[in-house]
């Protein structure tokens, strides 16, 4: 199985130190948001890997060198032109994965996890779904609908009460993407956006008549390291 780290963010909640460095080197306990990731991934097996690259990419760069090894192989997708958000990243990464059938991972950068990757792999080939997001029942501004076969059905931003129904099918329940999913490939042949957009755009669009699944990650660690006073938390959590 392959995987993308997406971390060419400008990761401006982390500020004052992505005005000199990318949000993907943030340290906790000595060691970067990136290779938190690149070890939790290792840790399921994965080890061929695509990481975006935008914000301080050379820095980026620089880290991923001293990181490979024999046992991963590591490939570079540059924006550095424009960053392209999570759907406009991928898409431009699609051609890593389209010479396998095999879904594949994809994560932020900045969220930490324990997540059962192989749990997750099984739901999403036993409900064979196009994609299956991580979600769970955290306190957020912004939700993805599910319905009662916890198939995405829309979106609710509670903060500006804008809702986005896509499968109208009766009761929806509000759960939280933990910014990590599996993909099945051939998302590639139904994706029409082009250039700068995000995946949660692709998956309200897809939902209207693909299956997209929800997984409930249970109590599994879990952290978005957005803010400089979550690194605090990451530190203590995660050691």
């Amino acid at each position: 199985m392959k995987a993308m780290i997406l971390a060419a963010g400008l990761g401006t909640r982390l500020k004052p130190f992505t005005d000199h460095h990318p949000k993907a080197l943030a340290l906790v306990n000595g060691k970067s948001l990136l290779q938190r990731n690149i070890d939790y991934l290792i840790s399921f097996g994965i080890t061929d890997i695509i990481i975006n690259v935008h914000h301080f990419a050379i820095q980026i760069e620089d880290a991923i060198q001293e990181l490979k090894t024999n046992k991963i192989a590591i490939t570079l997708s540059d924006e550095s032109n424009e960053v392209l958000e999570t759907g406009g990243g991928l898409k431009k990464a699609s051609w890593f994965f389209k010479d396998s059938a095999e879904p594949f991972i994809v994560l932020n950068v900045d969220i930490l996890t324990n997540l059962d990757l192989a749990k997750l792999a099984e739901s999403h080939t036993n409900t064979k779904a196009l994609a299956t997001l991580a979600v769970s029942n955290r306190s957020t501004s912004r939700y993805f609908l599910f319905d009662e076969n916890n198939c995405l059905s829309g979106w609710e931003n509670i903060n500006t009460t804008q809702k986005i129904i896509t499968r109208p099918n009766g009761k929806l329940t509000r759960k939280a993407f933990s910014g990590l999913h599996i993909i099945s490939p051939n998302i590639f042949d139904y994706m029409t956006q082009t250039g700068k957009f995000s995946m949660v755009e692709v998956y309200l669009d897809l939902s209207k008549d693909h299956k997209i699944s929800g997984f409930d990650q249970g109590d599994c660690k879990f952290l978005d390291v957005g803010k400089p006073e979550s690194i605090i938390k990451a530190e203590a959590m995660f050691l």
